[in-house]
């Protein structure tokens, strides 16, 4: 009886500390960097921003002039970092790049269209 005692006293001190437990990081979207924002010049086509930066996360199916590229990491454990949100948008006209938006800065030459 001491024995199932002490497992129980054990078991329920452990599932209250789970601080020490390992969860992995879950990554979701599609990570980019500023160097690859960086890249993007208005009048470029489709294809060619597809090429830089891959393929959107959502391409609204009403509206396909409007690509959104979404990343989100979700740390797995508290002590390792903050969770990371990151978004872009995209606005095409005729097949070209007009404007971007989102929480990547706009690159200096992005009005300067693509010889």
């Amino acid at each position: 009886m001491k024995f199932l005692t002490l497992v129980f006293l054990s078991f329920t001190l452990l599932t209250g500390c789970t601080d020490w437990i390992y969860r992995i990081d879950v990554p979701q979207g599609n990570f980019l960097e500023q160097k690859d924002v960086d890249k993007l010049r208005v009048e470029m086509t489709k294809e060619q921003v597809r090429f830089v930066l891959g393929n959107p996360v959502v391409e609204d199916s009403f509206d396909d002039d409007n690509w959104y590229y979404y990343y989100e990491m979700k740390r797995g454990m508290r002590k390792r970092g903050e969770d990371v949100k990151k978004q872009l948008v995209l606005t095409f006209e005729d097949d070209k790049l007009v404007n971007m938006k989102g929480d990547f800065d706009k690159p200096e030459e992005f009005e300067v269209p693509l010889s």
